[in-house]
């Protein structure tokens, strides 16, 4: 009679074991329990977990970014407003009972309604996205792209290949902004792309773009999440934001800008968008 084989372990429950998320008692009898292979790459995980941490430890010791914390609370109140409308319309009872979220059934105008409804489309959850990857990637001095622009042609094969449609960089120098770089970012449904530009006195911009469904925006938007400032639009499935910290005029103009180069470099002609 030979002893049974230990069942194979997952690895979402070595990930907790790494990350010391397992009760103690549990992770004690885990740890003792790894086979060779399971135990090597437990170790490669924490290697690469605390070479991360001394990399960045300068920001684990940082406020966040006031920029930051007013996009998530912003991000909260839109949720609120959302779960509020549910609950008017009786389809969140059940949700509102069982987290104990104690939110009343109560009117509101007609205005706030329109602004709740607008402010949680797909396409201004997106530009409030652009502001928070603004907000954290822009004050960084050592590490503000992952690939720089002496590496334009790998970026743009890369972050095409990875956003699976291709892509152009805009360029800015003529309106003082040469660009910095670029790196991937996590998405709702997909990958999204960041391209920083810097001008000469160290001001920065970004073009956040990705895959966006939804109608297209006919027009550009305007969003101001505290000092942040974006202009956004969609066309043909995909979403573009140019955010940064600048006067709505000149933010307007880049916008522009980026928005003629983008249909040059398609069968449509260059145009000018309206503002809302």
């Amino acid at each position: 009679m030979t002893a049974s084989r230990p069942a194979p372990l997952h690895p979402d429950e070595l990930h907790a074991l790494v990350d010391g998320r397992l009760p103690a008692a549990r992770a004690e009898a885990l740890d003792a329990a790894l086979d060779p292979s399971a135990r090597a790459q437990a170790e490669a995980w924490r290697r690469q977990r605390d070479a991360l941490h001394a990399l960045h430890r300068d920001w684990l010791d940082r406020p966040l970014p006031e920029a930051v914390l007013g996009a998530a609370g912003r991000w909260h109140d839109t949720q609120a407003n959302q779960w509020r409308r549910l609950a008017w319309a009786g389809m969140a009872a059940g949700w509102v009972l069982a987290f104990g979220l104690g939110w009343g059934l109560h009117g509101r105008q007609a205005d706030d309604a329109a602004q709740a409804v607008a402010a949680s489309t797909p396409p201004a959850q997106f530009a409030r996205q652009a502001a928070v990857a603004y907000a954290v990637y822009q004050p960084e001095q050592r590490h503000p792209v992952e690939v720089a622009a002496d590496q334009q042609e790998h970026l743009v094969q890369w972050l095409s290949k990875r956003l699976a449609r291709p892509l152009t960089v805009p360029r800015l120098q003529a309106q003082g902004f040469d660009l910095v770089g670029g790196r991937l970012l996590p998405g709702d449904a997909g990958a999204r792309a960041q391209f920083m530009y810097q001008n000469a006195t160290g001001q920065r911009i970004t073009l956040y773009l990705g895959a966006l469904d939804g109608t297209p925006l006919e027009a550009f938007r305007f969003d101001q999440q505290g000092p942040v400032a974006s202009f956004y639009w969609v066309e043909r499935g995909f979403g573009y934001a140019l955010t940064g910290e600048l006067p709505r005029p000149a933010l307007q103009a880049l916008a522009t800008a980026v928005y003629e180069q983008l249909q040059r470099g398609t069968a449509q002609p260059a145009g000018t968008r309206q503002i809302r």
